[in-house]
């Protein structure tokens, strides 16, 4: 067998991934760390949104070099109800990532290709090339097999607007839009006084993705605020999903020899599909915990202790799909931003109480109640 040339060999350059390979540099500097990525940018074109409170003390020294924009506060907006709510809100741009987790590895250590095969021990490059390892870790981005899903979808650009826009901090939902297509929002970033990140945001039923249409929301929204567009950069978009249920199982089952993280893994929030809390937890625990010798069966374990605490969260996102019609879906999160600071930190951070959970569900729910009452009844 020919010798290891790393200790561990991360597939896929993306969120998880980096921030698995920031944290064994960090706190594991002997390893031998190394990353395949097929674009030509770690990361590739993404922005990456969190609430401070998301992270654990303990980790802000990993995810704090990442970051490029900060506010102390957001603002939601709903046809009836409006918010200004004092928690601290930070973004990540894919540029600082790649900037940041190049010069944390060796040149070598990157390695630009695409993978063709993998398995516990080694990957199979594009090119033919087999590396060797003592462990892969497969992050390669999303899978769906086993998966009951609904999509969140956005297309955002970077706008400049010479006039200025007059916001300072962050707009998280401007849910005023128009909902009549399912639960829609504009997410609005100030990234300085004549610079505003706007992206136009859908939960629907399933993933087929209109850029061209998303980019006339933003163009219709932008002219609805009086702000004069000069000039438009930094275009993303994607489709994320919404975990309803599924199967386990099916999804990772117990005899994949290879280990998972990020989205690979199931390793999101199922409503809001933010990855970044658990990426980070998932590197921490990586590089504290090191299980090398048994990383398929280490990273299954986890990701199933995840699917069993975010039942709750499934069940949140069916209610938002099925005891709702698309235009009043809205309605959901207007009355769960009328509930205590504290409580709304603790969801978005993948860590609601018990007694959050109950908060949640008492009184009448802003849904139909037999819909609702079907949707409890599913056991997912």
């Amino acid at each position: 067998m020919p010798r290891p040339t790393f200790d561990l060999l991360i597939a896929g350059g993306g969120l998880a991934g980096g921030l698995c390979a920031l944290a064994l540099h960090q706190r594991r500097p002997e390893l031998r760390v190394a990353i395949v990525e097929a674009g030509e940018q770690l990361g590739g074109n993404h922005l990456w949104s969190f609430f401070d409170s998301d992270i654990a003390t303990r980790d802000k020294a990993l995810i704090e070099p990442l970051i490029v924009h900060r506010w102390n506060a957001y603002t939601v907006a709903f046809p009836e109800h409006r918010r200004r709510l004092a928690h601290a809100y930070r973004s990540i741009e894919s540029e600082r990532l790649d900037e940041v987790v190049r010069a944390a590895l060796p040149v070598h250590a990157i390695i630009r290709a695409s993978v063709t095969e993998l398995g516990p021990t080694h990957v199979t490059l594009d090119t033919g090339e087999r590396i060797d390892a003592r462990a892969v870790l497969d992050a390669r981005g999303g899978k769906a097999e086993g998966l009951d899903l609904g999509w969140q979808k956005f297309v955002g650009e970077l706008l400049h607007i010479p006039q200025g826009h007059g916001l300072t901090e962050p707009i998280v939902m401007d849910a005023t839009v128009d909902q009549s297509d399912g639960y829609r929002f504009v997410y609005c970033l100030p990234f300085d006084a004549t610079h505003l990140f706007v992206e136009d945001t859908y939960y629907t039923d399933g993933p087929e993705l209109d850029r061209e249409r998303l980019s006339g929301f933003i163009a219709d929204y932008a002219a609805q605020q009086g702000w004069q567009i000069a000039g438009r950069s930094r275009q993303e978009h994607g489709q994320l999903p919404v975990l309803m249920g599924g199967d386990f199982g099916h999804f990772w089952p117990a005899a994949d020899p290879v280990a998972r993280a990020g989205a690979r893994g199931g390793f999101f929030h199922p409503l809001t599909s933010y990855s970044l809390p658990d990426a980070v937890r998932f590197a921490s625990w990586l590089a504290d915990e090191l299980p090398l010798d048994d990383l398929a069966g280490a990273t299954r374990r986890r990701a199933l202790a995840h699917w069993r605490r975010s039942r709750f969260d499934r069940l949140l996102a069916r209610m938002l799909f099925r005891a709702a019609d698309p235009p009043q879906r809205y309605r959901i999160l207007q009355r769960f931003y009328r509930l205590s600071d504290a409580l709304i930190a603790r969801f978005y951070a993948g860590q609601s109480t018990l007694a959050d959970r109950v908060r949640i569900l008492a009184g009448k729910p802003p849904v139909s109640i037999w819909r609702a009452l079907r949707v409890l009844k599913e056991a997912k």
